[in-house]
């Protein structure tokens, strides 16, 4: 007789969780070290809200619930109200039993008897796995997800372009001197410029990039415009210390118009083709605006699209 038990997280289950991923998320694979640097170390990690189904002693699913226990950057609260889902999976011999809704359910009572009243799946900082759910990849966890009361609030896209032949354009160089000549600068920022760019980072934009740029430990994958003070930046590798995801990248909201975001997006691949990449990617940005038009105009392609989603808790 099958044995199904779903139970929290407990030290042992690392190695089997991860092949279990591996084969529950088959697109979007993970490692010992990122299940253990994203989820395991995390401050906010809590074992119970990390559900495990096991199946005659073998791991055969999770979903993760997490809330804030402690704030994501300095001068940010707790967001008492909300939790977040990053990612649920369920190996696929186990599919259609019924378990990522059990899975699912006990993540968000999880969640509910913390007093979050509203979940997001998968945007949840610094530990997403990917901004939301990809519909295509997998379809019947977006239906489950809407069948449990998720609504999509946004569809942010994955974007990627190759870097082999990759030459700065002429027009950026062009740009990049007129710009110069009024007294701005594109370089690598000084170590004891580091924490007045992460406040620029997090006041300007997200708390989140901020804590990116913290955790990049030096300025050698960072590019910062200036005139008197940063006003834009780019950055590559800041995420789990892959060299060929872009971003984050930022313009200061006043100095937009002037091309700056264009020098610093060409400045950053000009540097990522001479480390010797072959690509560059990143996870998320609006499909249509003025950034996606940035994007498109610099070779970079549609590559993925994902729903993010949120449940408002029923009381």
């Amino acid at each position: 007789m099958t044995k199904v038990t779903v139970r929290p997280f407990a030290a042992g289950d690392e190695r089997a969780l991860v092949a279990a991923w591996n084969r529950g998320l088959p697109a979007d694979p993970t490692t010992p070290g990122r299940l253990r640097d994203g989820v395991l170390l995390d401050p906010n990690f809590d074992p119970e809200g990390l559900r495990v189904a096991v199946v005659d002693g073998q791991v055969a699913g999770c979903a993760y619930g997490v809330r804030r226990l402690v704030p994501l950057a300095p001068g940010t609260d707790l967001e008492l109200g909300t939790g977040w889902i990053p990612f649920f999976f369920v190996t696929p011999e186990h599919r259609r039993q019924g378990m990522g809704r059990r899975l699912l359910e006990e993540a968000l009572g999880f969640l509910a008897g913390h007093g979050r009243t509203t979940v997001e799946f998968a945007s949840y900082t610094p530990g997403y796995v990917l901004p939301g759910v990809d519909p295509v990849l997998y379809p019947a966890a977006y239906r489950l997800l809407e069948q449990l009361g998720f609504r999509t609030v946004s569809t942010p896209v994955a974007m990627d372009r190759t870097l082999v032949g990759y030459a700065t354009p002429d027009e950026v160089l062009k740009l990049r001197a007129a710009r110069e000549r009024e007294g701005y600068a594109f370089r690598t920022p000084g170590d004891g410029e580091l924490p007045g760019l992460i406040r620029f980072a997090a006041g300007a934009f997200n708390p989140d990039w901020g804590e990116a740029i913290r955790r990049m430990g030096g300025p050698e994958r960072l590019i910062v415009a200036t005139r008197e003070r940063v006003v834009g930046f780019a950055a590559y590798g800041a995420y789990h210390g892959v060299r060929e995801r872009f971003g984050p990248f930022g313009v200061d909201p006043g100095e937009r118009g002037t091309g700056l975001g264009k020098i610093l997006l060409h400045a950053a691949m000009t540097r990522m083709r001479a480390e010797g990449l072959h690509g560059a990617w990143f996870l998320w940005t609006g499909e249509t605006g003025p950034a996606a038009g940035l994007y498109t105009g610099a070779g970079y392609e549609v590559t993925r699209r994902f729903h993010v989603m949120r449940r408002d808790q029923p009381r």
